[in-house]
């Protein structure tokens, strides 16, 4: 039988990290010592109070039900949090859960865009940003993201006409994968460009209980007017070590949190009960492990810029995240060659910036994910390769 699939399906290339998995394995197979600073897991536990809030629901044959709908107790967590810990005023009605901010951002569209609209969206960028417009078969503009602007964009960058056709734009500060955060005068203009415009502002807030240098992160929607133009999207997937669970938020405009809800009903009948229960007490209990758990996050960032600058790969410090946007090394011209060797002579496993973008080209991406003992064993690996001196 002839299979054929749509011209949607086969736009959409690989996922990188698979990929990049599949190789992994075979240098595991091979005997050898793999670093992997491919996939941003988060190696720390969960806190024990979520945990034991987990196992407690799961305990509960009731909750092996569909869920259909937020409980009501997580509504309410959602919102007190939001107001202790960004000040910023929630009705319930203005939240929604999601199996994880990439499902969010995948599904959004749907409510949001037509065939053939135009959406904005940054190279470089996380690229489930562009995948989820291309699936409604909306026309993805992507705006530049350069270091010599700390990689915010410049709205002037924005051709008239794009600014004029788009329906949302999409931001995301601190930024997956280039490590930038944000300051104030940032979300003004945001704002204001959205508003003078007509488009919708999307914003990724995943990570914003990791930023660093004793800076404490913002809620876009705690700026004015951003309440008009566009929702948030926060995870507790990083700051709570929840990853496998597949929940977060997306909060913001009334209007739009309507219809999204409105259109995923149709998808799913509602997050599984006792992961409710789990987010519930994340957002309720202590916080101290999240504060902690940033600055270990730094300390591994530090071990890993700095161990690298010295050994002759120049990187610079990121600002926030689990992430380390490094420039390839001089001697190297492509980043996805350089990852390759990379893998092949060091045993280090790190995401070409191309996987972001176009303008992700002299870059590679690498997670926080070891300790800061592996990250020098790592390190002493990349300097015995000699893949910096070839």
């Amino acid at each position: 039988m002839e299979l054929t699939f749509s011209r949607r399906s086969q736009n959409i290339p690989e996922g990188i990290f698979s990929l990049l998995n599949t190789k992994k394995e075979e240098l595991l197979k091979a005997g050898r010592t793999v670093y992997n600073f491919s996939v941003g897991t988060p190696d720390f536990p969960p806190p024990v109070h979520i945990m034991e809030a987990m196992q407690k629901a799961c305990a509960d044959p009731e909750n092996y039900k569909y869920a259909l709908a937020d409980r009501p107790e997580l509504l309410e967590a959602m919102r007190d949090f939001y107001d202790r810990r960004f000040g910023v005023s929630l009705q319930t009605d203005q939240i929604m859960s999601l199996y994880g901010s990439q499902e969010g951002m995948a599904h959004i569209a749907l409510v949001l865009c037509d065939p053939g609209d135009v959406v904005l969206v940054p190279d470089p960028g996380y690229p489930v940003f562009g995948v989820g417009p291309k699936l409604t078969g909306a026309e993805c503009m992507t705006y530049p993201l350069y270091k010599e602007n700390n990689f915010l964009p410049d709205f002037a960058d924005i051709p008239e006409k794009y600014a004029e056709a788009a329906k949302f734009m999409l931001i995301s500060y601190p930024a997956n994968p280039v490590c930038s955060v944000a300051d104030d005068e940032f979300y003004q203009r945001a704002i204001a460009f959205a508003k003078k415009h007509h488009i919708v502002l999307l914003h990724d807030n995943a990570y914003a209980d990791l930023v660093y240098g004793g800076k404490v992160g913002k809620s876009f929607l705690s700026y004015p007017g951003a309440m008009d133009v566009g929702i948030e999207f926060y995870s507790l997937s990083k700051s709570y070590n929840m990853t496998g669970m597949r929940i977060s938020f997306a909060v913001g405009n009334r209007r739009i949190i309507k219809e999204f809800k409105k259109v995923r009903s149709q998808i799913d009948y509602g997050i599984f009960l006792p992961v409710q229960h789990a987010a519930i007490a994340a957002l309720t209990g202590p916080q101290e492990s999240v504060a902690r758990q940033c600055r270990l996050y730094e300390e591994r960032c530090q071990a890993l810029c700095r161990g690298l600058t010295k050994i002759g790969w120049k990187v610079p410090d990121g600002q926030g995240t689990m992430f380390v946007w490094a420039p390839i090394p001089e001697n190297y011209t492509s980043s996805e060659k350089f990852a390759i060797d990379l893998m092949d002579r060091a045993g280090v496993i790190v995401v070409p910036g191309t996987a972001f973008g176009r303008l992700g080209e002299g870059y590679v991406r690498m997670a926080l994910v070891y300790p800061v003992e592996q990250i020098q064993q790592a390190v002493r690996a990349v300097e015995e390769s000699g893949i910096l001196k070839s």
